[in-house]
């Protein structure tokens, strides 16, 4: 049953919206604006409401009728059995799925009109509000894991500058045996926050059916539905690599993972204070304190249970799916634009693409050892392995063109005209560039930004350059972009040594004609600068 009378408190005291108080609540939008409607119309009741009346009364006076949980909530649409909905979430791999299309098909049999599946599952959330039922149901051995982060944090000392940061504590724990994992984290990004939920399946051995999560960011990015939540894109293809699926609880309702909740609580009153007492040098000897406290904690008996964690944990691990044969890997995401050369730029090396997509936009997705590149679509059109250091090229023949030396706007020959017409130090350089590539093409970027410094610079000056870098056997570009910058700050130095030399600091005793004449005879010698 909704509570009718904080509805109506809300509708026409606060003045809000059915969708306004729907999402407060916790319940059906369609459901809040039914009964609004209803009441509306009821000429027996009105607001403000008498005193004393119940919930049950408001619907005897708007419906006309007692509420059933087995009967028809508005005439119209077939009220499930919860009741037996809620018995047979204990039955292991069950779900609100299935039951639904169970109650579906019952209702269509009878020729009556059944809620649709987000109305089923949020009338289920109510009911066990309602109830004081948990909105996860009983515990089935192997059925679920909830996480989250404790809310009491240690200090890091750095060795070398004695800052000190936060760490953070990760919380994993398997509802129907209450065993627990944990381990300390000094950053809680994504890549952290993956890496985390790796570690705990492989301390439990398996992977659970689903896995119950709070709504932070590494997690969820929006969750104003809670039967369709919009999850980080990371954490989604992490559950479907390990064959899960992801819960988040509602927004600001603990009683939706109580497990994870009830686990840090008895760690924070529990060996977290002796962890509190002393500042951690290293986040190894932090964690290894950890684990001693949780051995302990989980080979301990329950006060009101026969045995431990680990004793019911041997029985649980049974009923986890396997763990795949790879860890999920976290990835980066960019987007990158194909060049001229056929390459794109990540992470400070190069990856070919197919010629077909040079000047297009793509998407890179890259884990530590492997670089998948995807058009705009989404398909796959390369997929590399991870360069290992900064300003390597990875090329696949089969992505340039078989003419690529003449290919488009870049080629040899448009980089030595270029370089003849600067002179002949520029074009030895640019030819021992193109030469020391394995493939010329993985060299275009470089020559072409060695020509592109004439343009600030001057063609004097990058000849000049280019002499020093061929008399020095370092034809590169970093080299001769070096000596022209170097050359360039010591023209400006000395053009400021010259201005300064010819200023004139005038006294305070001067008037304003003294300075004037004072001024015009510099002029005059051709001492000022214009």
């Amino acid at each position: 049953m909704l509570d009718y009378k904080a509805i109506l408190v809300r509708r026409y005291g606060l003045g809000l919206s059915g969708g306004d108080i729907a999402r407060e609540l916790g319940c059906s939008k369609n459901g809040v604006n039914d009964f609004l409607a209803a009441f509306g119309k009821c000429g027996t009741l009105a607001f403000p409401l008498p005193a004393g009346i119940t919930n049950e009364g408001i619907y005897l006076e708007v419906y006309g009728r007692p509420s059933s949980p087995k009967g028809r909530r508005d005439g119209s649409l077939s009220f499930p059995d919860y009741e037996s909905v809620n018995a047979s979430m204990k039955r292991p791999n069950m779900t609100l799925k299935y039951l639904w299309g169970k109650y579906k098909n019952a209702c269509l049999a009878s020729s009556a009109k059944p809620y649709s599946y987000r109305q089923f599952c949020d009338l289920y959330q109510s009911w066990c509000a309602e109830n004081g039922r948990a909105a996860h149901f009983d515990h089935v051995p192997g059925q679920a894991m909830e996480i989250d982060f404790a809310g009491k944090t240690f200090r890091l000392a750095d060795r070398v500058s004695g800052e000190i940061s936060d760490i953070y504590v990760f919380v994993a724990v398997l509802p129907y045996s209450q065993y627990i994992y944990a381990e300390g984290m000094t950053s809680i990004k994504e890549a952290e926050w993956i890496e985390a939920n790796n570690n705990a399946l492989d301390f439990f051995g398996g992977v659970p059916q689903i896995v119950v999560c709070d709504n932070c960011k590494q997690a969820v990015i929006a969750n104003k539905d809670w039967i369709d939540p919009w999850l980080n894109k990371d954490y989604a293809e992490w559950a479907g690599h390990n064959g899960t699926a992801i819960m988040a609880a509602k927004v600001r309702r603990p009683k939706y993972k109580p497990s994870v909740e009830g686990a840090v609580g008895i760690m924070e009153k529990g060996f977290f204070h002796d962890l509190d007492d002393q500042l951690w040098a290293s986040l190894d000897d932090f964690n290894q304190a950890l684990r001693k406290g949780l051995g302990l904690l989980n080979a301990q008996p329950f006060e009101k249970k026969e045995h431990s964690r680990d004793y019911y944990f041997d029985e649980e691990k049974k009923w986890l799916l396997a763990l795949p044969e790879t860890k999920y890997q976290y990835a980066e995401r960019r987007e990158a634009t194909v060049s001229s050369d056929y390459h794109i730029r990540f992470d400070n090396a190069y990856y070919s693409c197919p010629s077909a997509h040079v000047h297009r936009k793509v998407l890179v997705r890259a884990t530590a050892d492997q670089v998948k590149i995807a058009d705009k679509c989404g398909s796959v059109i390369a997929v590399h392995r991870r360069a290992q250091r900064k300003g390597e090229w990875v090329t696949d023949p089969s992505h340039l063109p078989a003419d690529f030396n003449s290919y488009r706007d870049w080629s040899p020959d448009l980089f030595a005209r270029k370089a003849s017409l600067v002179g002949p130090y520029t074009s030895k350089v640019i030819a021992e560039m193109l030469s020391s590539k394995r493939y010329q093409v993985q060299a275009y970027r470089t020559c072409w930004g060695v020509l592109s410094l004439a343009r600030k610079h001057g063609n004097e000056a990058l000849e000049r350059a280019c002499r020093d870098a061929v008399l020095c056997r370092k034809p590169n570009y970093t080299f001769v972009k070096n000596l022209i910058l170097s050359e360039a700050d010591a023209k400006e130095k000395a053009r400021r040594d010259r201005r300064n030399e010819t200023a004139y600091i005038a006294s305070t005793d001067n008037g304003v004609d003294a300075l004037l004449k004072k001024s015009e005879g510099l002029m005059k010698d051709g001492g000022g600068e214009q």
